[in-house]
């Protein structure tokens, strides 16, 4: 009976989890449509930012604009300090979402430790500033609060220290590195390189589609404000991405949860009926015996 107990007692416990992670994936779902939402709001202005920048580089590399010069434009042969801005989540139980842009961000570092450029690494959320932490890798920057709620104006202050040092000469390039939102079942990992500008990655032919016009005066003002909109916005962004992903991570691995807690618990009542049945079965016999010794 001890035996039939503790499978009694194991088939509560499973159906009591199966109970929790249930309910922890329809909030999610409920959560990632509105995040998803969120995110396809915000991808449209994100896409036509990032397009008046590509066009502004292009007329930097093609026309060579009388000028025009800006170090966010600035092709950097031989780096020597670069920022990398991590976002993970909060929270955990979701399954590899977090350690996906850990290990992203470990590779990008051997990177350039190989080419010998020093690295000054930020984090956004827990789960990776516990990791690194852990792991004795010094952070530059570390806030635990922002990637579960994405914020303009608190990610515009994360991100503006280095895009001051940018321009200041103090590093050389800023990454960013996160698992954004591709489908409801699909996760993206993307590392970002938000400065400066890849004015390479673009064709001269495209400009023959472009309508953008470049006034002379007073450019240069003008051209800084709107590359640091673009970069607080991709950080921005990218935090809003992420935060969709996480939601469609971690409602895929509550259904996973569940159905394998539905299974177990399955296989625990056949074992139950197993062993009650043996216990029957001993018992009869016990009971057999006894009648056949008093014969």
């Amino acid at each position: 009976m001890a035996n039939l107990k503790e499978i009694q007692r194991k088939i509560k416990s499973v159906s009591n989890t199966q109970k929790t992670t249930r309910a922890m994936k329809l909030v999610s779902t409920a959560k990632l449509r509105r995040a998803e939402e969120l995110a396809k709001r915000s991808r449209l202005f994100a896409q036509k930012t990032n397009q008046v920048i590509a066009e502004i580089a292009l007329r930097v590399k093609c026309q060579k604009v009388g000028g025009i010069e800006s170090r966010a434009f600035a092709k950097i042969d031989a780096p020597t300090m670069v920022d990398i801005i991590f976002v993970t989540a909060d929270k955990g139980l979701c399954g590899g979402f977090n350690m996906q842009t850990i290990k992203a961000v470990r590779k990008l570092m051997e990177e350039h430790k190989e080419k010998k450029i020093k690295m000054r690494l930020r984090g956004i959320g827990k789960k990776g500033i516990e990791y690194f932490t852990y792991n004795e890798v010094e952070l530059l920057d570390a806030v635990k609060d922002l990637s579960s709620a994405p914020d303009m104006q608190r990610a515009a202050e994360f991100i503006q220290t280095s895009i001051q040092d940018y321009y200041e000469g103090k590093i050389d390039a800023v990454y960013i590195v996160y698992n954004g939102y591709k489908n409801v079942i699909t996760q993206e990992l993307k590392t970002i390189r938000v400065l400066p500008v890849d004015v390479d990655a673009y064709d001269c032919e495209e400009l023959k589609q472009s309508v953008l016009e470049i006034e002379a005066e007073d450019h240069e003002k003008m051209l800084n404000s709107l590359i640091e909109k673009y970069v607080e916005y991709n950080m921005y962004y990218a935090l809003i991405d992420s935060v969709a992903a996480e939601h469609s991570a971690r409602m895929q691995a509550m259904d996973a949860a569940t159905n394998n807690a539905k299974e177990m618990v399955k296989s625990l009542k056949v074992k139950f009926n197993k062993a009650r049945q043996e216990a029957i079965t001993t018992e009869l016999i016990e009971i057999i015996s006894g009648v056949e010794s008093m014969k």
